[in-house]
Parts: structure tokens; C-alpha cells; sequence
């Protein structure tokens, strides 16, 4: 049953503007599914549901894009291999600072690249920093709350 209102929600926020937890109760009502107001925030917890800005300046619940590429594809390493490697991720202006364990950076800068995340100029990876430029700070700020939500999972 959970696995199945997962994909249902999942398929709400991408087709719909689901800008609460209530309105994604009610969405899910909607569908035949009955849940409670915890539920649901356990559930947009689980699937690292971030909230995104839509063109209309409205935010919106969202999957994040790395995370969407690994739902893709059950078996794909990407998302655990960030998981286990990444320390934590800030950003400053429009650059985004991952830290790594000792070593790790250069793979982890790899897979990332791998990924097509959205508005990256470039990246450079030490032994345990990565600097990814990002075309502006709006798009450093949406990748920070992408990673940190892939990372908080583990």
C-alpha cells in the first residue's frame, strides 16, 4: 500500500501544483486514498520532496531532479553512492560547496556531472571539496536543497 501511494505521489506533484500537505491529503482523498496529516509529511520525508518556485512565483512540491533520475532506474548507484559519500553541502552566491570523506571528492564531482543536474557552468573536485558553479543563486539554492535531501535520507 505504501509503495503505492508513493507513486501516486509522485505522479500528483508532478501533474499537479501541490503547494501544501493538506492539498496533497486532498489530492490523495481524491484518488481513493485516505491518509492522515502525518502520513503525508512522513511521505513527502521519505521521498525528499523539496518545494520549487513555479514560473507564476507560486512554490510547489517537487522531486528533486537527482532524485528523479534514480527513481528512473532502481538499480542506478548514483543517488546511495552520493549518500554514502557527501558530508554536508552549502553554497555561496551561486556556488555550491559539497563536502566528501577524505578521497571521495573527485568520484562523487564525477557522478554528479554524470547526472545533468540543470544550470551547472562547471565543477572542480579536490580530495574532499567540490565547487560546482551554478548559472545563478536561485539555481545554487535549488541544487543545495536537492543534495540536502538526498544526503539527510540516509
Amino acid at each position: 500500500m505504501k509503495s503505492k501511494r508513493h507513486q501516486m505521489i509522485l505522479s500528483l506533484v508532478s501533474e499537479e501544483n501541490i503547494d501544501t500537505q493538506e492539498s496533497l491529503q486532498a489530492a490523495l482523498l481524491k484518488k481513493g486514498i485516505k491518509v492522515t496529516q502525518a502520513t503525508v509529511s512522513r511521505d513527502i520525508r521519505e521521498l525528499s520532496l523539496i518545494k520549487t518556485i513555479t514560473p507564476t512565483g507560486e512554490y510547489k512540491y517537487s522531486v528533486p531532479s537527482l532524485k528523479k533520475s534514480g527513481m528512473e532506474n532502481d538499480s542506478d548507484p548514483v543517488l546511495g553512492f552520493i549518500t554514502d559519500s557527501v558530508k554536508s553541502v552549502d553554497y555561496a552566491g551561486n556556488t555550491v560547496v559539497v563536502k566528501c570523506y577524505s578521497g571521495m571528492a573527485q568520484a562523487v564531482c564525477a557522478k554528479l556531472d554524470d547526472s545533468g543536474i540543470d544550470n551547472v557552468v562547471g565543477s572542480l573536485a579536490g580530495d574532499d571539496t567540490i565547487f560546482l558553479l551554478m548559472r545563478s543563486e536561485k539555481d545554487a539554492d535549488r541544487l543545495l536543497r536537492e543534495l540536502n535531501a538526498i544526503i539527510s535520507s540516509k
